[in-house]
């Protein structure tokens, strides 16, 4: 499981012109999931950006009860090592990927979260306004 994690003053994530999902003041989560991740691999994911110390203080989303937002993001598996044209390979297919970010989210729920989402499967427009900036890679 990859995530990127930012600090944003606002967040939002737009559907057929409908926001799906929008937050102030928290975390925004792309998160990208590969074939190996299991539910344990989600619930340390979730525990990770929950307590991930990067807010005003080094103070984590925990410490303040930040919102998140969290977008499933297939394409932090792309692969463009031999070209332009990136390879898809180790994104795990929607089937594989949807309940492992269900999980994701239902585990940082269990943590006391307040979680807005995007739309699997979806054509999303994510906004946001970085604060910081901040930005961290996580890597299971």
């Amino acid at each position: 499981m990859r995530a990127v994690v930012q600090t944003v003053s606002r967040a939002s994530v737009t559907v057929g012109g409908e926001v799906v999902g929008a937050i102030e003041d928290g975390l925004l989560v792309l998160l990208g999931v590969t074939h190996s991740d299991t539910a344990a691999t989600a619930d340390t994911m979730a525990r990770k950006v929950w307590e991930l110390r990067i807010l005003d203080d080094e103070r984590s989303a925990s410490d303040v009860g930040a919102p998140v937002l969290v977008v499933s993001q297939f394409t932090l598996y792309g692969d463009t090592r031999k070209g332009r044209r990136p390879s898809w390979t180790a994104a795990a297919r929607a089937e594989a990927a949807e309940p492992m970010v269900a999980a994701f989210v239902a585990a940082l729920r269990t943590r006391g979260a307040v979680v807005e989402e995007g739309r699997f499967r979806a054509h999303m427009e994510v906004s946001s306004v970085n604060v910081g900036p901040r930005t961290v890679l996580l890597d299971l």
